[in-house]
């Protein structure tokens, strides 16, 4: 257990509080900023979701740095990504503020890419995220954020960043996945 999956650890403990926030109507008033106004449980919440996202970059460049990479931080790195991003489209579904079906497609491109993760590590092939990849992660989160924020500061200016970012991410997911099962389908012939 090195420092890198303790990161990761962390990562995975801060998503019940996160959870937590979203789910029960915590009445700690409201934040208002310009024409919106941020309950501000969704406030704290945008805080704890930052820190769990940016201990993703903390972690990878520890474990990279140091050579402290493991097999236990291969499972268990993009797992906690998963569960976090996951959750928190999920509860954006429950409050509203994302539609359902955006949030289908991008929970089922992660399953369908952890699915042939786990037929190659059965046969002993690690498969890295490539650019898209990372790239579909920061359009995520920074989706997420801004959906939580309530758009905010682009709310003021009338500019829709959170629904840009929304369908962004959603695009590169799409992308992504078929670059990710067209460059590594060989797998799936390869398998016993």
């Amino acid at each position: 257990m090195n420092i890198p999956n303790r990161i990761t650890l962390s990562r995975i403990m801060l998503i019940p509080f996160f959870i937590l926030l979203l789910s029960y109507p915590f009445d700690w008033g409201v934040w208002q900023v310009a024409n919106q106004s941020i309950p501000v449980a969704h406030l704290v919440a945008v805080i704890i979701f930052a820190v769990a996202s940016a201990t993703d970059w903390l972690d990878g460049y520890y474990a990279r740095k140091y050579q402290l990479v493991t097999n236990l931080g291969k499972f268990l790195d993009p797992m906690a990504d998963k569960l976090l991003v996951s959750a928190a489209f999920i509860l954006l579904v429950a409050w509203d503020m994302a539609p359902a079906w955006v949030v289908i497609i991008i929970i089922s491109r992660e399953f369908a890419v952890t699915g042939l993760r786990l037929v190659a590590a059965g046969e002993g092939i690690v498969l890295a995220a490539g650019q898209l990849g990372k790239l579909k992660t920061v359009l995520q989160i920074a989706a997420i954020i801004f959906l939580l924020l309530h758009n905010v500061p682009f709310s003021a200016l009338g500019l829709p960043i959170d629904t840009i970012l929304l369908y962004a991410a959603l695009i590169i997911t799409i992308v992504s996945g078929v670059e990710y099962f067209v460059k590594n389908w060989h797998v799936m012939g390869e398998s016993k």
